[in-house]
């Protein structure tokens, strides 16, 4: 791809955006940014260092452009990319952009849930197997970031949401993975055939000997079978599989050779032991030997914010998993424990059905602390399952869990929807989280 010249525009002045700001001006290109917010002091500094002049986005503001460049956060469907698109403008996101640039093999990983703990599993096990890799994507380095210290023999591990899929045509992953496909961003998607057709490009753009490591348990991956061209490798926690990772017997199993038992995995819930299926099976396809997978495994520790231990105090366990942005991951959260939990619930609804919480939470639960934007809405379709605390704020959901635990229970921060009512993000939720706890004293 030739930029020297061209006109170009990138939406949305998060980090994939200035890092696709930078890109640009490298490969020579006019470039102008556009956000609907002001940005921040040090993104302004970026862009003056960059030449790269910067408007609040208007349609106006979509004129300039022959090219123009979209952050994952920013719909596909906006009424002035329409127009572009008709008057002729190319429009792409930042992944697809950094294909034409990008060196090495990729590793993408898609899935509602799981997809950072599995892409950061699979980065740690091609490092500690001796196999150069670089890991990014959703989970922190934006793809654009990372094509300076690209190489051609170096594997580039990506963590891929469907906001980042939905724009892709070249780019392609020689291993791609699927861990699972539930309903999640149905207020950006607007249906789940949408959502998942998203997900799915990720298969649709593979070529003849390119492997699809797919969940055989979830009937959506299983359909990515048919889209692709590439090779299917499965990996099932409830049936044996001719091709993948299976368990069986409390062990993982790779095509009849035994892994590892899987009582050895370190981080804990049954979902975190098809995570550890899918990324046994893409760092095998990328050269890994089973005993250097089962090595590195052992060596894993959680990843922040997912199901992150923080603190015993007073015989109350603390679990950060503020990453249970849909109702899906918080069911998984659920699942991960025995019982005696008090769940703290809410935040920026996703057009989600939280009824489905209703039975685990009767089960595991002794109470929900319910904040935010979403609040009323899941008081009304949970209630009658446990008993509810209208606590609003984190603070106060907090603070009513640990009064109403005794020793032995734990208090899970496991919301089911997205954080963007009262915080930066989910990092940002639960980060606050975690320093409340600190502050937690003993109980008398």
């Amino acid at each position: 791809m030739t930029l020297k010249g061209t006109k170009t525009l990138v939406v949305g002045m998060a980090k994939s955006g200035v890092a696709s700001v930078e890109l640009l001006v490298k490969q020579g290109a006019e470039v102008r940014a556009t956000d609907l917010n002001p940005v921040s002091p040090e993104v302004s500094r970026q862009l003056k260092e960059l030449h790269a002049s910067f408007a609040l986005q208007a349609p106006e503001v979509f004129g300039f452009a022959d090219l123009i460049v979209l952050s994952p956060g920013v719909p596909t469907d906006l009424e002035p990319l329409e127009a572009a698109r008709k008057r002729g403008a190319t429009v792409m996101g930042e992944v697809e952009l950094a294909s034409y640039f990008l060196e090495g093999p990729i590793v993408g990983i898609t899935g509602s849930n799981g997809k950072t703990t599995t892409t950061a599993l699979a980065g740690h096990i091609l490092r500690e197997s001796g196999i150069p890799v670089q890991v990014g994507g959703n989970i922190g380095t934006p793809v654009t970031a990372m094509i300076d210290s690209s190489r051609p023999e170096q594997w580039n591990v990506l963590e891929l949401s469907s906001f980042q899929l939905e724009t892709i045509c070249r780019f392609r992953a020689q291993i791609a993975v699927a861990l699972n496909v539930t309903p999640d961003h149905l207020d950006r998607h607007h249906t789940f055939e949408n959502y998942a057709a998203a997900k799915g490009r990720l298969f649709e753009t593979q070529q003849a000997g390119d492997s699809a490591v797919l969940n055989a348990d979830d009937p959506v991956c299983v359909g990515y079978a048919a889209l692709t061209r590439a090779t299917p490798v499965w990996f099932s926690s409830t049936k044996a599989v001719s091709a993948g990772v299976s368990l069986r017997d409390g062990n993982l199993w790779f095509d009849g050779e035994r892994l590892m038992p899987a009582a050895e995995i370190p981080i804990r819930g049954r979902h975190n032991v098809e995570n550890t299926m899918a990324a046994t099976a893409a760092c095998r396809i990328a050269g890994a030997s089973l005993e250097q997978i089962a090595a590195a495994v052992r060596t894993f520790h959680a990843v922040e914010h997912r199901l992150e231990f923080v603190r015993n105090l007073s015989g109350v366990d603390f679990y950060n998993d503020s990453k249970a942005t849909n109702v899906d991951a918080t069911l998984k959260a659920l699942d991960a424990f025995a019982g005696g939990l008090w769940v703290i619930l809410g935040g920026k609804d996703k057009g989600s059905d939280y009824t489905v919480l209703r039975q685990p939470l009767t089960q595991k639960a002794r109470g929900a602390m319910l904040i935010g934007a979403a609040a009323a809405k899941i008081r009304g379709q949970i209630e009658g399952s446990v008993p509810l605390y209208d606590s609003k704020t984190i603070d106060v959901a907090l603070r009513d869990a640990y009064a109403a635990a005794e020793k032995g229970d734990t208090v899970l921060l496991a919301p089911a929807c997205a954080s963007f009512d009262q915080f930066d993000n989910y990092e940002h939720r639960g980060r606050v989280f975690k320093t409340l706890v600190a502050q937690l004293e003993p109980k008398k």
